[in-house]
């Protein structure tokens, strides 16, 4: 028999309260008990980055985190970033960059970059690489990405020039 834990967690804005096994990983929350299939699971290691989520602002590799160590938390995945059809502006500059081509994980790169912009909401193109250097991709040789993130940036300070180095 295996230990079982209640949890309450406000994921996009909704609170829910559920009874999970206590050796659940988040990222298996999310996608099971939850139905939010954006967050994907590629190495079960934390190494991909597919399975990114905010947990109270910051970029989480979810597969590493245990449903039951995010009690309490506020947990933002990448069915919360578009505002009704309103797409949010790093959706939109992926869709324009063609900074997606397979799909599988963009979800962890949109999350990593919202925390990133969040953070620096001006990055450089040097900054931005930096930045998703943690999340594999293996279609798109990154730069459409990093075009996506830097013109998401100047969307979201209402700018029209990137930084300079």
């Amino acid at each position: 028999m295996s230990a079982k834990q209640v949890i309450k967690i406000t994921v996009n804005g909704r609170a829910f309260e559920r009874l999970v096994e206590v050796r659940m990983t988040l990222a298996d929350f999310i996608r099971q008990e939850l139905d939010l299939t954006g967050t994907h699971l590629g190495c079960e290691h934390g190494v991909c980055g597919a399975c990114t989520i905010l947990v109270n602002g910051e970029a989480v590799r979810s597969c590493l985190m245990l449903a039951v160590q995010a009690g309490g938390a506020r947990l933002e995945t990448v069915e919360g970033l578009a505002n009704g059809n309103e797409l949010h502006p790093l959706q939109r500059a992926f869709n324009d960059h063609h900074a997606l081509q397979c799909g599988f994980c963009t979800p962890g790169f949109l999350m990593t970059a919202v925390a990133v912009l969040k953070e620096n909401p001006a990055p450089t193109r040097e900054q931005a690489r930096e930045a998703i250097s943690g999340n594999i991709c293996r279609c798109t040789g990154y730069q459409p990405i990093i075009d996506a993130v830097v013109q998401a940036a100047l969307e979201l300070r209402g700018s029209q020039r990137e930084p300079s180095k």
